[in-house]
């Protein structure tokens, strides 16, 4: 299996992976993220991903300023970003949204280790799946996502569960 927790797969990865990769590394994101255990979770990972899909990093945040203080640091000055702070689940979260070269970029911050954060788990999950379905799925899985559909709820039309981001974290 894949060890998702670093981001070197991508390096042989399809074309995307590897750009991604690229991007990435070009940018030192995740160099620059490493005392928050950064993981690139989403679509892009598992290769499901379609046009406009974003890199989604998401990291363990205890200090928020501080966070905020990288996060307002990390991109080069010529590039837009935006930060905002949510509450998820009754506990805070905070987010960056930006667009580094071709790829929308989102980066979750939370108080929770990453690895069982909701977008990590859901993502080894649908691996999972994907791997034992096939390639037949997992075009359908890519086909729903072309009509709007978000990957979780795609799972779930197909595979008929009733509540698919609960669900999918019970199997």
């Amino acid at each position: 299996m894949i060890d998702f927790t670093k981001i070197d797969y991508l390096k042989v990865g399809n074309d995307k992976q590897k750009r991604a990769y690229e991007v990435l590394i070009k940018y030192r994101i995740f160099e620059k993220l490493s005392n928050y255990s950064p993981i690139l979770a989403g679509t892009i990972p598992i290769e499901i991903d379609i046009e406009g899909s974003d890199l989604d990093i998401i990291c363990e945040v205890e200090n928020e300023t501080e966070f905020m203080g990288v996060l307002n640091q990390i991109l080069p000055q010529n590039i837009d970003f935006k930060i905002e702070t949510n509450v998820i689940n009754k506990e805070n979260c905070i987010v960056l949204n930006s667009i580094l070269e071709e790829f929308p970029i989102e980066i979750f911050g939370h108080n929770k280790p990453t690895t069982e954060q909701n977008a990590y788990r859901h993502m080894i999950v649908e691996y999972k799946i994907l791997l034992a379905k096939g390639d037949d799925f997992k075009q359908k899985i890519i086909e729903l996502k072309k009509k709007g559909i978000k990957t979780e709820p795609a799972f779930g039309l197909l595979m008929n569960l009733e509540s698919p981001y609960e669900d999918l974290l019970k199997l």
